[in-house]
């Protein structure tokens, strides 16, 4: 029903007063969710029909996006109307209401869907006039020279990602700067190379380098502050004493522990989101699967790619580091917002803590 009523609308076809008053008991219906959008029944009408012209508007750019972003052709028509558009409205409220640039934080493991979250989130936004920034945490890696320096102080940090592998003071300075702009002055905002190095990537925006034109933006008002463990605290160390696998050796427990206690140098940083959204995978295990399935398509397109071995190891060597069941399981409990996301990658419940 939601699907064909949709599909009337983006080509402009007018609605019948019933198919108005379904699309309001369908907003209304998941109580979770127009609880975390705001919806009531006082404002559902309105609601509706201001996210239907706003529909109209941005879906020939979205149909351009999705062709970009998706190598299927599923139709996320649905997710568009119960999902990113009530979000990117949410967002602009908050904006609105802290009556400055808003950072909008997002956790989200490996096919979670943040790259393409914050890709449509920012299609909408920009044509809802509000100037918006992408950003990673893999943007703030330490630079290939300290990450060496880094690997020779502890070996275990055999890969670029887990807590100590960034530049924090970095981007406290950034989101300082984006949070509390300074009128004409622009801002450099570092981004990572992943293919300098031969694969092992350097930092390319720090304007003395001169290997690139740095990155520079003025005026933003959402910055959509993307990462796999953004805003994860530490735990209490007793966590370690039976912990899950695959933390099972020594060795491993006594990794997990150091990552927890260098989690302590990211809060600082945490505070500077104003927000935080969670993309939560109930099993995250599926993490793993969607890896494999990614390099499966990588290598089928004659491009090198991991073996299933190395995937496990990989990703295991994450899960070593800062445990989903440890760190992003209670995350749920405390975010502004949670997404669940559904073994297709779609995204299916959403709930708000507060």
């Amino acid at each position: 029903m939601l699907q064909q009523i949709l599909s009337r609308l983006v080509v402009g076809e007018a609605l019948e007063p019933v198919k108005w008053q379904q699309l309001e008991a369908q907003m209304l219906a998941d109580v979770e969710r127009a609880k975390a959008f705001g919806v009531t029944v006082e404002n559902v009408s309105q609601t509706v029909r201001q996210q239907a012209v706003l529909l109209q508007e941005i879906y020939p750019a979205f149909t351009q996006l999705c062709d970009r972003l998706f190598t299927d052709k599923t139709d996320h028509l649905e997710t568009l109307w119960t999902v990113w558009l009530p979000l990117a409205r949410h967002l602009v409220e908050q904006r609105q209401a802290v009556g400055r640039p808003f950072v909008q934080g997002i956790l989200g493991g490996q096919g979670t869907g943040k790259t393409t979250l914050s890709a449509v989130l920012t299609l909408i936004l920009q044509h809802l006039g509000y100037r918006t920034l992408s950003w990673s945490l893999d943007d703030l890696y330490k630079t290939y020279r300290d990450r060496l320096l880094l690997q020779q102080q502890d070996p275990r940090l055999i890969w670029r990602g887990p807590p100590g592998t960034h530049d924090v003071d970095l981007g406290m300075q950034v989101l300082d700067q984006l949070r509390q702009p300074i009128p004409g002055q622009s801002v450099h905002i570092p981004r990572f190379d992943k293919s300098l190095h031969n694969g092992a990537g350097d930092r390319v925006a720090l304007p003395e380098e001169h290997r690139v034109t740095p990155e520079t933006v003025e005026n933003i008002d959402i910055v959509l502050f993307e990462g796999w463990f953004i805003g994860a605290r530490p735990i209490d160390p007793i966590a370690f004493d039976n912990p899950p696998p695959p933390i099972t050796s020594d060795a491993d427990r006594t990794f997990a522990q150091d990552m927890n206690t260098r989690l302590q140098d990211y809060l600082p940083l945490w505070k500077r989101l104003d927000s935080v959204i969670v993309l939560y995978v109930p099993d995250y295990q599926l993490s793993k699967q969607w890896r494999k399935q990614a390099e499966h398509q990588m290598i089928a397109t004659g491009k090198p790619g991991m073996t299933d071995a190395e995937i496990d190891a990989f990703v295991e060597y994450f899960w070593k580091a800062l445990h989903p069941e440890l760190f992003i399981t209670p995350l749920i409990q405390t975010a502004d917002l949670v997404i669940e996301i559904q073994p297709n990658h779609t995204p299916g419940r959403v709930r708000s803590s507060l």
